[in-house]
């Protein structure tokens, strides 16, 4: 089988061209496709990802794509889990929000994106996601032989530990990884991308996500709340500042976990919570090439990041 083979006839020919973009955490290739004087994205699911996760996950991103919250999707070949979008050309949300001029305008809208995605049907037969049997998951995975900074263990530990507040709020269809790389702009619309990890759960999970990875202060989270809930928010409820501690940690965890898998030798014994980079720190690093994310140093320094950022919550 080709890559091409994935495409719809009328897409296939000797002037169409398939260049790989990224692989995904779950294995997955994801590609872009020139064909027809049109660009695609075609994401092939990787050989270890599980036919029925796949089945869920392309159920949810075309509920969201005939909402407008993922790009078209323009063909599907389910026996090879093979699924091929229109490309969106990125007008940089990142950029309207860093923008003062644009910035309220873009944190209202954010808000009002995820909401329109907790207002998608929930389908039955979905199973919700627990963030914190998820962490314990990946705790049990890099405990083997592999060493942790002693700040990352405790962080790791005291989130484990910690109950999840009690709240009324009914569980909603989330992404459950809206990060800056799977939010792209159109320059009027916010798609969402990767849809792998969607699935019930508490809507404050998908805002808490953001909110740490945008590095939103208390005041920037109750305008991103206000705008998702439709009313002022005086207060940070207390379930929202819960999954803003969980967060980094279970992030950061499963960063550490794919650069153990790729061979970093964990802990040198150096590291301490005061000699590591913020998270600010380390995307300046990105944005100047001293890091790479496709390397498993980058995959580390990026983990150990976020999980000191959860110390500031």
């Amino acid at each position: 089988m080709t890559l091409e083979d994935c495409l719809p006839p009328d897409l296939r020919g000797p002037t169409t061209t398939v260049t790989r973009i990224a692989a995904g955490l779950s294995g997955a290739g994801v590609y872009r496709v020139e064909a027809a004087g049109k660009a695609f994205v075609l994401k092939v699911a990787g050989e270890s990802e599980n036919p029925a996760d796949w089945r869920r996950g392309f159920h949810i991103q075309r509920l969201a794509a005939d909402a407008g919250l993922a790009p078209r999707i323009v063909h599907v070949d389910e026996a090879r889990r093979a699924v091929l979008t229109a490309f969106v050309a990125d007008r940089s949300f990142l950029a309207s929000y860093a923008n003062p001029s644009t910035h309220e305008a873009a944190l209202a809208q954010l808000g009002r994106t995820v909401r329109r995605l907790h207002e998608l049907p929930l389908p039955a037969d979905l199973h919700p996601l627990h963030p914190r049997e998820f962490l314990a998951q990946t705790w049990s995975a890099l405990q083997p032989g592999f060493t942790l900074p002693d700040f990352a263990r405790d962080a790791i530990q005291r989130v484990l530990e910690e109950e999840p507040p009690a709240d009324g709020r009914a569980l909603v269809l989330s992404h459950n990884d809206i990060n800056p790389t799977n939010l792209v702009y159109d320059g009027e619309n916010i798609l969402l991308l990767d849809w792998t990890t969607a699935g019930p759960n508490h809507p404050f999970y998908d805002l808490a996500v953001i909110s740490v990875f945008l590095r939103m202060d208390e005041g920037t989270c109750r305008r991103l709340l206000a705008a998702h809930d439709g009313e002022p928010v005086n207060t940070l409820p207390a379930r929202f500042a819960y999954f803003r501690r969980l967060v980094p940690v279970l992030c950061g965890s499963t960063l550490l976990n794919l650069a153990r898998q790729m061979k970093h030798a964990g802990a040198s014994g150096t590291e301490t919570l005061a000699s590591q980079p913020s998270l600010a720190e380390f995307y300046q690093r990105l944005q100047t090439g001293a890091v790479n994310l496709a390397t498993a140093d980058g995959q580390w320094a990026f983990g150990l990041a976020l999980i000191k950022e959860s110390f500031a919550r």
